[in-house]
Order: structure tokens, then C-alpha cells, then sequence
């Protein structure tokens, strides 16, 4: 019966690291990713408006939120040999943030038009 087991465990683990590295090929862009895009941006919109930090609060320094990601950057293309996830929160993800806040000034833009048109 152990031998079922650690076979089970083998191949749970196997699969979730499989669905964890297409997650991310998807998220880079690498395949398919226009769901992710789309959700990306809603989220930082949200943020925006709300007046939140994009990424989040850190506790950790500038310096070693830049080593978090910096080992954790193109980690998952290897995640079979050696799985490393990134659990720490950082700002440095490669992406102009601009974007997002322009998308965020539009929208409240059109709804205060909206809302001025209602009056």
C-alpha cells in the first residue's frame, strides 16, 4: 500500500507543478493569455481608483524585495528540476505601470460624464 501512496503523492505533485508552469507561460505571454491580460488590468484599475499600492505593501527592504525577484525571474521554465515560488511581495515585475493608470483616469472620466449626463 505505501507503494500506492507515494505514487499518488508523486504524481499530485507532478501535476500541480505542471498546471503551476502553464499558469505562468500563460501569464508571460507565452501562450494564450488575453483572459490574463484582462484580469491584470481590471485589478490594477481597481487599485488605482481605490488609491492603493499596485503590488501590495512589503516588509521587506528595496534591496531584497530586488533579490526576490531576481532568483524567483524565469524560475518556473526549470520548475521540474528545482521548484522555486516567489511568495514575496515586490514591485519589480518588468511592467510600465502608466498603462494602468491611464485606463483608471479614462474610465473615471467616462463615469463622471455618465454621471453628469444622469443629473
Amino acid at each position: 500500500m505505501s507503494g500506492m501512496r507515494t505514487s499518488g503523492l508523486i504524481g499530485l505533485t507532478g501535476g500541480f507543478l505542471i498546471a503551476y508552469q502553464q499558469s505562468s507561460l500563460r501569464f508571460w505571454g507565452w501562450r494564450e493569455n488575453e483572459r490574463e491580460v484582462k484580469m491584470d488590468m481590471r485589478e490594477m484599475i481597481n487599485k488605482v481608483k481605490k488609491k492603493e499600492p499596485l503590488y501590495g505593501e512589503s516588509n521587506l527592504t528595496p534591496y531584497m524585495q530586488g533579490v526576490a525577484a531576481r532568483n524567483s525571474r524565469y524560475s518556473q521554465l526549470m520548475l521540474y528540476v528545482f521548484p522555486w515560488f516567489n511568495l514575496a511581495n515586490h514591485d519589480q515585475h518588468g511592467v510600465d505601470t502608466a498603462k494602468y493608470y491611464r485606463a483608471a483616469e479614462e474610465e473615471m472620466e467616462q463615469e463622471r460624464l455618465a454621471k453628469e449626463k444622469s443629473i
